[in-house]
């Protein structure tokens, strides 16, 4: 047996469920997951497992939602493919395949995102680069009018999770992977905020077109640093799932003293 092997835990689904009912997880709850698969060690069944150990955990008063971003379905400009040569940003603009929420893979999201927006019953929002996907109770209005312009901002998925009093499950990833900051960096005012023009391909009335729409700027840089700060203000527990650091979170905590905590600190 090698070193890895005896250090590395091995899961089942009754063993996810006991020990995320430890972390706080109970029936009834909205959760916004985001998970590293590898981190919690030999999942068996890997992410089809975990998927149906929290869905048993929220039961059918639940929901649980997952980022679904298709980032890649943005301007070639901002990087998002990489160091191609700017000669075939054209091409790119003229024929990268349009947004289909049946259809497009949530590119970077990991494995348990990508089978979740799959998942039978599961509905996914409309936003061609910020798309989220939810299962269970409310996955239907969670999903439903993801504007174009306003990604994370007031009646976004993130805002609608907020009013539902929902939580923020962080299974072996940190602050700097936490969407609902964004709806903190929304709600604070400081002088730093900008909009930006961002560009995706969308399918309208049968026909394929190339979109610019404003949205405010996103800036994770400073999350890490929040995070160590709001898990040493609140007390925040850091759980052990098999190999991985879990956070449970209460999301319309975390973002109001996130909001006030960016208005304090950032120029």
């Amino acid at each position: 047996m090698t070193e890895l092997q005896a250090t590395r835990a091995v899961l089942t689904k009754e063993d996810l469920v006991r020990a995320f009912r430890e972390c706080g997880l109970r029936e009834g709850q909205h959760i916004f997951v985001h998970t590293s698969l590898s981190k919690l060690g030999f999942v068996v069944g890997g992410a089809e497992t975990l998927i149906q150990s929290l869905l048993e955990i929220v039961g059918e008063e639940g929901t649980l939602m997952m980022p679904s971003q298709t980032w890649k379905n943005l301007d070639p400009s901002t990087g998002v493919h990489g160091d191609v040569p700017m000669e075939w940003w054209p091409i790119i603009r003229e024929n990268w395949p349009p947004y289909d929420k049946e259809i497009t893979p949530a590119i970077g999201m990991g494995v348990v995102a990508e089978v979740f927006r799959k998942w039978p019953g599961a509905k996914r929002s409309d936003h061609p680069a910020r798309s989220i996907a939810a299962v269970g109770k409310h996955a239907e209005y969670l999903t439903q009018n993801h504007d174009l312009c306003n990604i994370f901002g007031k009646d976004s998925p993130l805002d609608k999770l907020y009013r539902l009093h929902g939580h923020v499950l962080l299974i072996g990833v940190g602050y700097d992977k936490n969407t609902s900051l964004h709806l903190a960096e929304t709600i604070a005012g400081f002088p730093s905020k900008k909009f930006v023009h961002e560009s995706s391909a969308i399918m309208e009335n049968g026909t394929r077109k190339w979109v610019t729409y404003e949205t405010q700027a996103v800036d994770d840089e400073d999350f890490i640093r929040l995070g160590e700060e709001y898990d040493k203000e609140m007390n925040i527990k850091i759980h052990k799932v098999g190999n991985a650091e879990v956070r449970f979170l209460d999301q319309p905590q975390l973002v109001d003293w996130a909001a006030a905590w960016m208005e304090k600190n950032r120029g």
